[in-house]
C-alpha cells in the first residue's frame, strides 16, 4: 500500500522545516553507511517522516517530546469540532473579526468538549487567531480576538507517522542512550534563539541553547538553526579567539532566505556533518505506529 509523501506537518506546529526539505532529502543520501536516525526535537516529526520515506530502510527515532502524535490521535474530533464551529461563525465574514456574541458560543462550545476530554487548542487556534498565533489552553484563547479563518476541509494524517519509532525523553538522555553507536545520525532542530518559542513545553535560556552543542561533538549530524542566533559566528569567534573546538568545523552549510513580509526576513540555516563512533544502548518507544513492518511502510 502506497503511504502518502507529507512535505509538510499534517496538523499546525510552528518551526516545522518544510522550505529545507529539498535539501535535506538529498543530504540524507549522503551518508550511506548510516542505519540509525535520531530526531532528538522531534517537534512535529517532519523531519522523521521525511527520513523514513528517503531511508525506508533505516530506523528513525522520533522524539515527541511535545506530544504531537497525541494531537494526531485525536484528529478525528478536532475534525468535528471545526466541522461545528463552521457552523457557529457562518454568518460571519472571512479573515474578519469574529463579534463578541459569536465568539462566547465558540468558548461555550470548546468548553463543553474539553470536558469530555482532550481538546487540540494549536490545531483550533489556527482557524481562529490570527496568522502564527496560538493559544494552549481555552483561558488563554478567551483572551485573543477570534477571526474567522476557520479552515474548510479537514486534516488528514494518515499514514504520516508509519514505520517511526516513537519515544518521550529529555533530549540529553535520548542522545546518551545513542551516542557512540555506529553508523547513526542526530538531528539537532531545538527551539531557534532569538525567535518565538510559546508552542514549546519548556522555556529555554541561553545556556540551554548552548549545552545543545554537546551533540554536535564526535557525531554525525543535521543541526538546524537561524542568522538571528548568531551561535554560528559565536562557536567561530570562540575558535579564533580562545582555541576552542568549534562543533560546526568541517560541516556543509545549506542556507534559505525566508521572507516574513515585504520588508523583513530571516535565513534559515541547516549544516550537516558525518563522523564515526562506536558502542551504546537503545530505548523503548512510547507508541507503535499501525505499522509495524517498518521496510514494507513505504
Amino acid at each position: 500500500m502506497s503511504i502518502k509523501n507529507y512535505t509538510s506537518a499534517p496538523l499546525p506546529f510552528m518551526g516545522q522545516k518544510r522550505r529545507f526539505l529539498t535539501l535535506f532529502k538529498s543530504a540524507l543520501n549522503e551518508f550511506k553507511t548510516a542505519n540509525t536516525f535520531i530526531d532528538l526535537f522531534g517537534g512535529s516529526g517532519l523531519l522523521s517522516h521525511t527520513a523514513k520515506s528517503v531511508r525506508p530502510d533505516a530506523q528513525v527515532v522520533y522524539n515527541d517530546y511535545d506530544d504531537y502524535h497525541t494531537r494526531l490521535l485525536h484528529v478525528d474530533k478536532t475534525n468535528r469540532m471545526l466541522e461545528h464551529i463552521r457552523v457557529l461563525v457562518k454568518d460571519c465574514p472571512p479573515d474578519k473579526k469574529i463579534p463578541n456574541e459569536i465568539k462566547q458560543k465558540v468558548i461555550d462550545y470548546i468548553q463543553n468538549e474539553e470536558q469530555k476530554g482532550f481538546v487540540d487548542y494549536i490545531t483550533l487556534s489556527s482557524s481562529l487567531l490570527f496568522s502564527m498565533n496560538y493559544s494552549k489552553s481555552l483561558k488563554d484563547l478567551e483572551k485573543q480576538t477570534m477571526y474567522n479563518c476557520v479552515r474548510k476541509s479537514n486534516y488528514n494524517v494518515a499514514g504520516y507517522l508509519d514505520g517511526l519509532h516513537i519515544v518521550k525523553y529529555d533530549y540529553k538522555e535520548l542522545f546518551n542512550k545513542y551516542k557512540g553507536i555506529d553508523n547513526v545520525v542526530f538531528f539537532v532542530d531545538p527551539p531557534y534563539l532569538s525567535t518565538e518559542v510559546g508552542t514549546y513545553n519548556n522555556y529555554w535560556r541561553l545556556a540551554d541553547y548552548l549545552d545543545v552543542l554537546n551533540t554536535l561533538k564526535d557525531t554525525s549530524y543535521f543541526y538546524f538553526t537561524s542568522d538571528k542566533s548568531s551561535i554560528i559566528e559565536l562557536c567561530d569567534w570562540l575558535q579564533k579567539n580562545l582555541e576552542a573546538n568549534n562543533p560546526f568545523d568541517g560541516a556543509i552549510k545549506y542556507e534559505m532566505p525566508v521572507k516574513v513580509n515585504h520588508n523583513a526576513g530571516y535565513t534559515d540555516i541547516m549544516l550537516c556533518k558525518g563522523n564515526t563512533s562506536v558502542s551504546g544502548s537503545l530505548c523503548q518507544p512510547i507508541y507503535q505506529s499501525t505499522t509495524t513492518d517498518n521496510k514494507s511502510s513505504y
